[in-house]
């Protein structure tokens, strides 16, 4: 399916307005094309009028062309400011439901076989997909205004002579295949080397920004920018070419409205006024149709984009209505048999595989080992069922780029703020919240922002207190902590734990949360399936 379609298709209404702006546009090519015309009729006429004499020019009605010329160029103006109201605005409203619709197909994926599409080079080909579809969203109502430009400037240009009019029109029929074939020769190559470089760059810059207290402290901020710097070489060669290529297209579309030009002139036979309106509507529809030149350039360099786009369109979204409380399963690690409810930690030395299970239970990642849930193999499960099941407080907290209270409703819809308030004093961060500016509606800046990693790590928790589902995997859940505040967290968590009657999957050094818990398994005890390995299990077994 056509992306721009799909896009249109995402946002109620902008289709509508797209048709407004592809009329505006219509009637401002259509008014260009007629101003010129009229305007060197006007010019031709009176000068050959001041040359007959002054009877000639007493006789000459010069108010209604020069009129005539006032009112289409209001109306160009207009129509103008209209198309690009209208055009923008049906973009951004398309953009915003297409990009809400691409990230719930891509979070209704499961993540053990989706396509990677966390790393820097993918999301910054998919910002780069977005951009440039919006490009051409805006650019549409251009093609159909430059068709119907070219087929006024024939008519016009048949004032001349027919030749005049058939010579313009067999030029302007071959223009679009001529952009075509040099949109695709100057642009294809240097816009994948350009997106590839991009994307390059953008990967190496988000890693080097996650570490960059530390490049600050280690002054390593020269060697960082001799790093980058052969990275924003490729993309600047990349890019010139890109702009070379645009600009011998421009020289070669000015060439061409040239030589239309002359061969109006060579095929005309009519009066010189005539003459005049004939050459000037056939500059003027070469001109209106250099909007074609424009969106075949960059049609030829994001054929690949929007290519991608219909791809990621097409990937199955699940629109059930999620259940309001999962039933609890029971879960086998190897021979172990754990009932709903059950509170245990994975035990084992660093590096056997403890974290890569937690996220592999969570849906985030394949599972080779033999594990089950309720009595079907983990690979067997879809990722809805995992994520019903399990709510992950990985080591490494994720934070969004927004409110504490944007964090906390992440974990499921309906969440209010006593339920918020509830889960932050289980996690003994209520208080912290409580002095921030603005308390839970406090705006964390990248990463967490202000927060320590051992605050980030309890706001983690809180959220997976939230969402309410029957099993809770804990990754380190007190690391970074002071006795005191462990100690109490472990207190509130178990009454927590009591009262819901959650289960409980632990992984943690430290020994005071393994309290918490009824039995421990050593992760050597979980064997891989027949042929394959878990990363780390086999090595500790």
């Amino acid at each position: 399916m056509n992306p721009i379609r799909i896009a249109l298709d995402k946002a109620a209404g902008s289709a509508t307005l797209l048709r407004r702006a592809t009329l505006c546009a219509v009637i401002a090519a259509l008014a260009g094309i007629a101003l010129l015309a009229l305007a060197g009729w006007f010019l031709t006429a009176a000068a050959m009028a001041g040359a007959a004499g002054t009877l000639a020019v007493q006789a000459f009605n010069y108010l209604v062309p020069s009129a005539a010329i006032r009112l289409l160029a209001i109306l160009r103006t207009v129509s103008r400011y209209g198309e690009r109201l209208w055009s923008h605005r049906a973009a951004l409203e398309a953009m915003g439901g297409l990009r809400a619709s691409l990230f719930a197909r891509l979070a209704a994926q499961d993540s053990r076989t989706a396509l990677p599409l966390s790393s820097g080079d993918a999301a910054a080909r998919l910002t780069g997909d977005i951009d440039a579809l919006e490009d051409m969203v805006v650019r549409r109502p251009s093609r159909t205004a430059g068709l119907m430009a070219a087929m006024a400037g024939v008519m016009l240009a048949a004032s001349g002579g027919w030749l005049s009019a058939l010579l313009l029109a067999v030029m302007l029929a071959a223009l679009p295949l001529l952009l075509r074939i040099l949109a695709r020769r100057l642009t294809e190559g240097p816009a994948q080397q350009a997106a590839d470089a991009l994307g390059a760059m953008r990967a190496r810059y988000v890693e080097l920004a996650s570490a960059r207290a530390e490049i600050a402290a280690y002054g390593l901020g020269d060697r960082v920018m001799a790093e980058l710097a052969p990275l924003t070489r490729r993309l600047d060669r990349a890019r010139a070419r890109l702009f070379i290529g645009e600009g011998v297209q421009a020289a070669l579309l000015a060439a061409y409205s040239a030589l239309a030009v002359m061969l109006v002139l060579l095929g005309a036979d009519a009066p010189a006024p005539q003459v005049a309106l004939a050459l000037l509507a056939s500059a003027g529809a070469v001109e209106a149709m250099a909007g074609l030149s424009r969106t075949a350039f960059r049609q030829a360099s994001v054929d690949a984009g929007l290519a991608r786009l219909a791809a990621l369109d097409a990937l199955p979204l699940d629109d059930a209505p999620a259940p309001s409380a999962a039933t609890p399963q029971a879960i086998r690690l190897g021979d172990i048999e754990l009932r709903p409810g059950a509170r245990f930690a994975v035990t084992g030395r660093s590096g056997s595989g403890k974290s890569l299970l937690a996220e592999g239970l969570a849906g985030l990642r394949p599972v080779t080992a033999d594990v089950a849930l309720g009595g079907h193999p983990l690979a067997a499960c879809s990722g809805a069922a995992l994520r019903d099941q399990f709510a992950l407080s990985p080591q490494d907290a994720p934070m969004l780029a927004g409110s504490i209270a944007d964090n906390l409703r992440l974990a499921r819809p309906g969440i209010d703020a006593a339920d918020m308030v509830d889960a932050l004093h289980v996690a003994c961060l209520d208080q912290r919240i409580a002095s921030l500016p603005g308390g839970i509606d406090y705006r964390l800046g990248e990463a967490g922002g202000t927060l320590s990693g051992g605050e980030r790590k309890r706001l983690s928790l809180a959220r997976a207190l939230l969402t309410g589902r029957p099993w809770l995997l804990l990754d380190e859940p007190t690391e970074g902590l002071d006795a005191a505040t462990e100690a109490l967290l472990i207190s509130r968590l178990r009454i927590w734990l009591d009262r819901t009657g959650t289960g409980l999957i632990l992984i943690s050094h430290r020994p005071a949360p393994l309290t918490l818990t009824d039995r421990q398994v050593p992760v050597s005890a979980i064997a891989p399936l027949p042929g394959q390995g878990l990363p780390g299990v086999a090595s500790a077994a």
